[in-house]
Parts: structure tokens; sequence; C-alpha cells
């Protein structure tokens, strides 16, 4: 790693790093890849205007040759290891009320991108930094591999702050170790951001972005150990948690009304009024945010874009964009994987944010067509250098990363876009201003925000959050036993609907019965206006939502309201629907003043896809794809 960072050019030092992070190093894309690091390396050395090193450095990328090689025969050999000890390494906790919580001292290994710490909005740094560093009582911690090591000097708190800039050295702490990262600080793949602890300790950025809590990142870190901390002069936490405030600063002001499940990163959902509009206001549009919102100055921004036929160190800048192709808009429901976790984690503990119906956001996107910008970059999906193409890769200034396949991308129907306005203004910087991707019809998590890279690949995206995230496991399947390497990631929606009004636990009085209602064979009592929406992935419309007053023996077609009437096969948008529920007499003894009623919708999309009945027959440990009838208990009087 140091060696890259000192003979290559930070541009391709960030895609070295790329694949060379613990949760991306695989045989695959070590010695299969078609642009691994190795190959890459020698295609900028043989084809570049730069000189080839000389002889003495030469040496040095014999060196990066074999230590690349061990490096992959490491991993193989170490397969049994990373499916077990890596699988109970640490991983810290989300909100207080998160599924983690209650699955036992075999925590996720993998790091979740749904782990972050929650720490309220505007908490003060002695707040962040206890929430920050306080561990979770239930997951079994990662053996400490940075305690004290006999043989190495001490430093003070003190002089570790000399050292936070390039011309200084770059030192930072964790645990009881020193570390010199000054030489992998341009390979990093967060970016800049790792300069905010720099003379600090990365303990409270850690244990806020729990991604780095693996023993292998744990290790690499280990390489860079100069030190141990003088333990009689130690910083103050509160002046280490000042500095993660500081990697929020551009974080913008939210509406109060959204329901924040996680603040730092930002993870907050629609509240239920929010859903009964077809266009969700902007403001109210739920927010999934893996990692800080990140400052980007529009006037310096571009987008690389790599792939064949298109040349090297290509790229555009917004206004380019704007002027490729003709401009679109779409009006896409973009959905998070975990939308309705805590209905599931109500019937069996999932892992991950509790999402109620709220984490499902409907709005209308301005663009241009990804097909066409790929097209006037020279990608020919004609030309034979294509037909190995499999993948689009999409990665975010932010450092988050995630991929589409290529039939998606290029499709005329696929109605891929590179966004820059959202309900007819530039983008939010929650939303992705300048630039991100929508991609209708699949897991909101394939939308990236704040977009500044796009990859040609023949393979999935290296990103943590393709590769170890966003994927769905059998019933049976525990943290230990959920195999990433073996599972398809999300990307086309399953049918899904739910209730926004009434209200969980609501008392709502009956309206007369209908006259159809006579002809009941129940004796009806009244009926409760019920509403909701229903929306399925793959562009697939909404044939028909089924609703219930009987926890589902009964049933009443809805209405299909606004969004009912779109394009065949481009129905991105939600369906907004209703229906006057009747609801049956008790016998002539019982008291019928007040009482519970179970209220039920189900939705049965264009090719007759239907909610299954319980979260046990879907039940995932992650809590995604939760699609089980929704069920809505109410008091009528």
């Amino acid at each position: 790693m140091v060696i890259f960072s000192r003979l290559v050019p930070t541009g391709l030092s960030r895609r070295i790093a790329a694949f060379s992070s613990p949760a991306r190093l695989t045989p695959s894309n070590l010695l299969v890849r078609r642009h691994q690091p190795v190959q890459a390396a020698l295609k900028y050395s043989t084809q570049s205007q730069a000189p080839f090193p000389p002889p003495s450095s030469r040496l040095i990328w014999l060196g990066v040759l074999a230590g690349a090689s061990a490096l992959t025969l490491g991993w193989y050999l170490n397969q049994p290891r990373l499916h077990g000890e890596s699988r109970r390494s640490l991983a810290l906790t989300g909100p207080a009320s998160s599924a983690s919580d209650s699955l036992g001292t075999k925590a996720d290994t993998r790091p979740s991108s749904e782990g972050a710490a929650t720490v309220p909005a505007n908490a003060p740094s002695s707040q962040v930094a206890a929430a920050a560093s306080a561990a979770p009582s239930a997951p079994t911690p990662v053996p400490s591999l940075n305690s004290v090591k006999p043989g190495l000097p001490f430093y003070t708190a003190d002089q570790v702050a000399q050292h936070d800039s390039k011309a200084t050295g770059i030192w930072v702490i964790s645990g009881d170790g020193v570390y010199d990262i000054t030489n992998f600080v341009d390979i990093h793949p967060g970016g800049e951001r790792i300069f905010l602890a720099a003379g600090k300790s990365i303990d409270p950025f850690w244990n806020v972005f729990t991604i780095h809590q693996s023993p292998e990142t744990r290790a690499l870190l280990e390489e860079y150990r100069i030190g141990n901390v003088d333990p009689n002069h130690r910083r103050s936490s509160d002046d280490d948690a000042k500095a993660l405030q500081l990697l929020f600063a551009n974080d913008p002001e939210r509406s109060p009304e959204l329901i924040v499940r996680a603040a730092k990163p930002c993870n907050a959902e629609t509240p239920v009024h929010g859903l009964r509009s077809f266009v969700t206001p902007t403001d109210l549009h739920y927010v999934r945010n893996h990692l800080p919102v990140p400052k980007i100055d529009v006037d310096d921004f571009r987008i690389k874009i790599e792939g064949p036929g298109i040349p090297d160190d290509y790229s555009v800048s917004l206004d380019d964009i704007k002027r490729i192709g003709k401009e679109v808009e779409l009006t896409v429901t973009l959905e998070c994987a975990g939308n309705r976790r805590k209905d599931m984690h109500d019937t069996k503990p999932t892992k991950g944010l509790l999402w109620t119906q709220g984490a499902i956001s409907n709005a209308v996107y301005t663009g241009v067509r990804l097909r066409d910008v790929l097209i006037a970059a020279g990608f020919d999906p004609t030309s034979p250098d294509a037909q190995e193409v499999e993948h689009v890769q999409f990665t975010g200034a932010e450092g988050y990363g995630s991929s589409i396949p290529l039939n998606k991308a290029l499709s005329p129907m696929g109605d891929v876009i590179l966004a820059y306005k959202m309900n007819g203004e530039d983008l939010p910087s929650d939303h992705g201003y300048p630039l991100r991707s929508i991609v209708p019809g699949h897991v909101a998590a394939r939308s990236v925000k704040w977009l500044n890279g796009i990859v040609l690949s023949d393979e999935e995206s290296p990103s943590h959050w393709q590769r170890r995230d966003y994927k769905g496991f059998g019933p049976s399947k525990t943290l230990e036993t959920s195999d990433y390497e073996k599972a398809e990631s999300i990307q086309e929606m399953p049918v899904q609907s739910a209730i926004t009004f009434p209200l969980m636990n609501q008392l709502v009085s009956l309206d007369p019965p209908s006259q159809d209602s006579g002809r009941a064979k129940t004796p009806i009592q009244g009926t409760v206006r019920v509403e909701g929406y229903a929306w399925s992935g793959g562009g697939r419309s909404i044939a028909r939502v089924d609703v219930s007053s009987d926890g589902g023996k009964t049933w009443i077609d809805a209405e299909l309201l606004e969004g009912h009437k779109q394009q065949t096969g481009r129905h991105w948008a939600w369906v907004q629907w209703r229906a006057d529920v009747p609801v049956g007499k008790l016998d002539s003894t019982a008291d019928d003043s007040q009482r519970q009623v179970e209220l039920v919708c189900k939705a049965i999309d264009s090719s007759y896809n239907t909610q299954p009945e319980t979260h046990d027959s879907c039940y995932n440990v992650r809590g995604v794809l939760v699609s089980a009838w929704h069920r809505v208990s109410v008091l009528v009087a």
C-alpha cells in the first residue's frame, strides 16, 4: 500500500484502494478481474506518458507483484477464519431499539451499512463521544489487535497531535496504539475525511462507521503501528468527539417532521401524512445516508466514466451532462430494502434500523438517460469489447458504491437516468446534489447519490454495500451462516403495499353501511375508510389491492387512485388507493360500543405476484424485502 502511494498517481491509487480494502479483497478481483490493481499499475507504466520507474524502483514493483500474489494466497488460505471469526467480530449497533440488540452474543461480523451509532441531532460533543465510544452489551468484541506492544516507544497525545498534516506526517491513535498513516491517506477509499482524525483518535469515527470494525481492517491498521500511547497523557474524549462533529458539518437542516431512526449518518423516514400524497414533498422524502453528506463545489464537479471505447481519464461536468441527449422527467418511487423491517422484527428479531412503512417515497426527477451519456462517452454496446461488460458500477463522492446490470442501464425502456433535479428544483444536498443515478423499479440502494464515478465492468461493484450487504437469505439462515458470496444482490423489488390511514390503535368512527352492504352474508355495523400505497418493482403495475377488516377472512377491492395509469412496463411510481371497508356487527350479547378491528391490505401486481400472508414465510435475519400483508389494528366506535 505504501509502495503504491509513492509510485502511482492519486487517481490510480484510489482505484487500487477500491480493490484492496478487506471487504473487497478476493481472488476474483485480484487475479481474474480485468481491471485488477497490478494490471492497472502495469498498464499505467507502459501506456502513459510518464516514464517507467527507474531501476531501483523496478525492484519495488517486483515486490508489489509478489506481495499481491502472497496477499491473494493468504486470503484464500484464511477462508475458514474469514467465514468464522470475522463473522463474530464487533459490529456496533444502531439505535437502542435496533434488532441487533436482541440477537445475543453472536453479532453480525460483516459490518452492516445500518450499524451506525445513533446520536441525537445537534447533540453536544460530549454526548457524541459517549455514543461513539459506547460498545453494545451483547456482541462479543474483536480480540484487541492494538493493545500495548513491547519494544515500541510511547507517545503522549500532545506529541501525536503535532502530526496532523502531510508536512509533519499524519499520525492517529486507536486503542493503545499510535499509527503513522501518512502513506495511506491518498488511497483511503473515504477520501479526505481521514484528515479529520489526523493527530487524534480514530476510534470515535470507527465506532460510528462500523464498516471498519473487522479483524482484517484492524490487521491492516497494525501494519502502520509506530508506537504506544502514553497512558498518563491521553487526550480528552470530548476533543476527539469535536472532530467527529466536523465530519457531519455539511449535513443540512432537516424537517422536524421526519421520523429519525439514526441521526449520524441521517436515516429518517417519511411521516405517515407524507405518504398519503402521490408526490412526496421534498422535505418529507425519506433520507437514507450511509456516510456524511459531502461538500461538493459544482464549478469543480466532474464525473469520471470508464469502460471499453471510452478514452482514458474521460470526465464530464454537470453542464456537459445536461447537454447530452434529451432531458427527461420521471416520477419514481424509491424504497429502502429495509422498509417495514419493524413489522418483521416484531415477529422475529432482525438486524438493522427499525423502519416502519415510511422508508419509501415518490418524487419527480429530471435528468438525462444513462444510456445516452455512456454512448456519448464512446461506449459502443455492439463492439466486441462491450460483450464482456455485464455491470455498471456507480460511486458516490462520500464513498458509497453500488452497481446495476448493464441491460437495465442500456434499455431504452429501463429509464435509468442521471438526475440533477427533484420535484422541479436542484437536488437537495441530502438527496445527492449535484448529480445522482435514478434506477426505477430497483431497490433504492442502486440509485447512488453524489455520483462522481461510473465504471463499465464484467463484475458487480466491489463496494461493501454491493458485495456484503443488501442481500436476502432464507428463513433458517443466521448471521453466521449467511453466505454473502453466493447470495444474489437485491435489484428489482417485490410487490408492496401499506396502510397509511387510519393509524395503528387509532379510534375511528364508522360510517353508515352502503346499500351494497345489505347483501353481505354478515350483518354490517358500518364502514371504515382505509387508505394506503401500493408499488411493485421492475415496472410492473398494480393490478389490484385487497383490503379486509376481519384479519383477512373476507376482502373487498380498493379503488386505485393517482398513479394507476402509467405506461405499460414502466410503472415506476406507486399507486395511491382507498377503500370503504365493511365492519361486521357483533352478536347482541357483546358490548360493541368500542372494539378492536384488524385492517389488512395486500397488493397484486400485473404478473400476479402477491404479498405473502405472514412474515414467517419471507423472514430473513437482515430484515430486507419485507412484503407480508400489512396489518393495522384500530378501535371502532
